[in-house]
Formats: structure tokens, C-alpha cells, sequence
């Protein structure tokens, strides 16, 4: 008798910890690794990143006419020499479709801040939208563009 409800205790232990914890129904994302931030184009290492602009502090929002909101997605490129790091202007274009297909309009602007060149442009998101960055950079005196691609999803609630 004492053999068999240890049994079924341990059963029901089983099938209790087979259904997961809290966090397995809960809204919070999983924490996904982060991706490449740079990448070398020969000459040339660009650095991306994109984020919600709700996350940018008032002041900077303000100084760059951006609006701040968790709606809102804000994609920044720059271009650096790669022999000693100097910042150097680039035409770059971006096309940004989400992963149904929807384009994105994104067009970019350069911000010139000291000795730094900065490429940004905005988008409007949705929550739990992931948007693919399609970036096509060439730098000042280069004969080619190089493409940069990298995917980026969006938590606004």
C-alpha cells in the first residue's frame, strides 16, 4: 500500500513538472541571442542597430526631431574607416519589409554630431513585429555598394 501511493505520488510529481512553469504561458518573450551589430565591408566596418524610440532619453529625442514612442522603430547605421576607425559619410538606402512582406517606409538622414556621422531613419511597428533591414551602404570614394541584412522584432506592449 505504502509502494503504491509512492507511486502515484511520484506520477503526479511527473505530470506536474511536464506541464512547465509560469513562464511558459506567460507574455514575456524568450530572450533571444544577440546578432551581429557590425559587420566589414573591405575598407569599412558598418555598424546597425534598431530599437524603439520610446527608449531614446527626451533630450536626444527632442535635439534630433524624433519622435519617442514604443510604436515607433528607429534604425541607426554608421560607417567607419576600418584602418583607424574615423567616421566617413556613405550613401545609404534601406528597404524594410516585415516577415509578411509589408514594406516599410524608412528613409534615412544623416546626423553630423563632432566627429561622428550618424545614418537614421524611423518606422512605425506593431507588437511582436519583426522587420528585415535590407541596407545598402557605399562609402565615400567606394565604386560598389555593399548589402547588410539583419532582423530585428519589435515588443511594444
Amino acid at each position: 500500500m505504502i509502494i503504491k501511493r509512492i507511486l502515484i505520488a511520484l506520477s503526479l510529481l511527473g505530470l506536474v513538472s511536464a506541464c512547465g512553469g509560469p513562464g511558459e504561458s506567460s507574455t514575456v518573450p524568450e530572450a533571444q541571442p544577440a546578432g551581429a551589430s557590425s559587420v566589414d565591408i573591405g575598407d569599412h566596418v558598418v555598424h546597425f542597430s534598431a530599437q524603439s524610440t520610446d527608449q531614446l532619453p527626451p533630450e536626444v529625442a527632442r535635439a534630433y526631431n524624433i519622435v519617442r514612442s514604443k510604436n515607433r522603430a528607429m534604425l541607426n547605421v554608421s560607417v567607419l574607416r576600418a584602418t583607424d576607425n574615423v567616421a566617413v559619410t556613405a550613401n545609404v538606402t534601406v528597404k524594410t519589409v516585415n516577415l509578411t512582406g509589408q514594406l516599410k517606409n524608412v528613409t534615412m538622414r544623416r546626423i553630423d554630431e563632432q566627429e561622428a556621422i550618424y545614418y537614421i531613419g524611423e518606422a512605425a511597428v506593431a507588437n511582436r513585429e519583426t522587420l528585415i533591414f535590407d541596407i545598402s551602404v557605399t562609402p565615400e570614394g567606394a565604386d560598389t555598394a555593399s548589402d547588410v541584412r539583419f532582423k530585428r522584432q519589435f515588443f511594444t506592449d
